[in-house]
């Protein structure tokens, strides 16, 4: 089930989910409106031009208030706020209505796990012909709540718990699915 503007706000009140900073404006009737943040990676080039899901990723990290996002060009962001989700609950990132018309991809991994706690990061992509100027504290996606039947048994405790600023790939972290497979 979705979750309600007043029933997100007696959760905010509560603590039991806690995203912050936030403006009450940023509530909408069935989601939560979340910010650009300040920080943005990209992939360092590498010699061969090819990324081994084995190995570390190197990333290029920027910190500032604007971005141009070229054509065809891919780069990660990151959220404002920082967001802490109960055991029960799930999250859903999605990108504005006006944004994707103006040819602009917001992630591609678009789950928040029950328990995960961290700021988001954002895969953004532009499908335009034309560059886009990203600024910080836009309004950039909206993230919908979704309660679980039950609580999980093995809430998020991965990886990426935590995260703050535009965090790159962790893949090569990934050894438990290749050593129970080969």
């Amino acid at each position: 089930m979705i979750l309600s503007d007043k029933t997100l706000l007696k959760m905010l009140n509560e603590k039991s989910l806690i995203i912050e900073p936030l403006e009450e404006c940023q509530i909408q009737p069935a989601s939560v409106d979340i910010r650009l943040g300040n920080t943005f990676s990209i992939v360092e080039d590498s010699s061969s031009s090819i990324l081994n899901l084995e190995e570390k990723i190197a990333y290029k990290t920027i910190t500032s208030d604007t971005y141009i996002l070229m054509p065809n060009q891919f780069v990660l962001a990151t959220t404002i706020e920082y967001i802490a989700l109960p055991n029960d609950l799930t999250a859903f990132v999605e990108g504005r209505s006006s944004l994707g018309r103006m040819g602009l991809f917001i992630q591609n991994a678009g789950w928040v796990d029950p328990g995960f706690r961290g700021e988001i990061t954002l895969e953004l992509y532009n499908a335009n012909r034309c560059a886009i100027e990203l600024k910080a504290g836009r309004r950039i996606g909206q993230l919908v709540f979704a309660r679980m039947d039950n609580v999980a048994l093995h809430p998020y405790c991965g990886k990426y718990q935590g995260q703050r600023g535009a965090t790159g790939s962790k893949i090569f972290l990934d050894t438990e699915f290749l050593t129970e497979n080969k």
